[in-house]
């Protein structure tokens, strides 16, 4: 199937991100939020990227104008029914997602594909109340998804070859490197990542050693471009706790439960850079 036109619903980081990528790939694209004030901060962050690459020379005027034009904003879910391909890039929480699946599903037109960007929540519930189970897989990207070249493709026990191949080609045309996970909970790097994450603010908690060390001695010693307490407010808390509870529930294994601090950090509105303070003060 040819993909000409892309929808992204969620204009957040994520979403943003994605409906950036897509545009400035080629592919006219449609993003969509819940309110206007939402949408526009969404379309705002965009733009600021493009006329930062101008400014740097990575981008001309007249492809930062033909970006813009291929870049179109929505409330509206009905204005997807022409999209070949649409990613959603909404809060990571199954109860949002199973609202807008089935409503996507009547919208689009049957050929369309349906991709969830989620990082760790079950894709195949979400193809299971649509109608087009076999065109419903996953399409993880990573923060900033402008600059990041990995994608995480997830394939569900009801998502055809066709789809994953051709889910792979539309990555590929994004200039990213698809890698192909089964439909478990943290796919591959965050069943890797949150380990690490958690253990980070185990030793923390326990007094091991002090926040600024623990980064060090990960930058340093592991040649790592980052320590734990600097991914994690990058990432966000509130991200890190979701998938830490989604493979939890389905793996029950310790090493995934959410650690007492984080719980309270992201009770308490420390979500890393995005809320201003998270291990560290922005």
């Amino acid at each position: 199937m040819a993909i000409h036109k892309v929808g992204v619903i969620g204009a957040g980081l994520m979403g943003s991100g994605i409906a950036q990528t897509c545009a400035q790939s080629g592919y006219e694209t449609l993003v969509r939020e819940i309110s206007q004030p939402l949408l526009e901060k969404g379309l705002a962050r965009i733009y600021e990227a493009w006329d930062m690459m101008a400014s740097k020379g990575k981008l001309t005027a007249e492809q930062v104008a033909e970006n813009r034009a291929r870049l179109h904003g929505t409330l509206d879910l009905e204005e997807f029914a022409d999209c070949d391909l649409v990613i959603e890039a909404v809060i990571e929480n199954m109860e949002e997602k199973l609202r807008l699946f089935p409503a996507l599903d009547k919208i689009l037109k049957p050929e369309a594909l349906i991709l969830s960007n989620t990082s760790s929540l079950n894709i195949t519930q979400m193809g299971a109340v649509t109608r087009r189970p076999e065109k419903v897989c996953g399409l993880h990207f990573f923060n900033p998804a402008p600059i990041m070249k990995l994608v995480e493709v997830v394939k569900t026990i009801s998502t055809s070859e066709q789809t994953i191949a051709e889910v792979q080609e539309f990555a590929r045309s994004l200039g990213k490197t698809p890698v192909l996970a089964k439909d478990t909970a943290g796919f591959i790097v965050n069943f890797l990542l949150i380990p690490y994450l958690i253990a980070a603010i185990r030793m923390l908690e326990n007094g091991v050693a002090s926040r600024d060390d623990i980064d060090t001695a990960m930058k340093l010693g592991c040649g790592y471009p980052m320590g734990p307490f600097t991914l994690l407010d990058y990432v966000g808390l509130d991200t890190t706790l979701w998938a830490a509870e989604a493979i939890y529930e389905e793996f029950k294994d310790p090493l995934y439960a959410p650690p007492p601090l984080l719980r309270r950090m992201v009770l308490s509105g420390m979500l890393g850079r995005k809320s201003g303070r998270g291990f560290y003060e922005y």
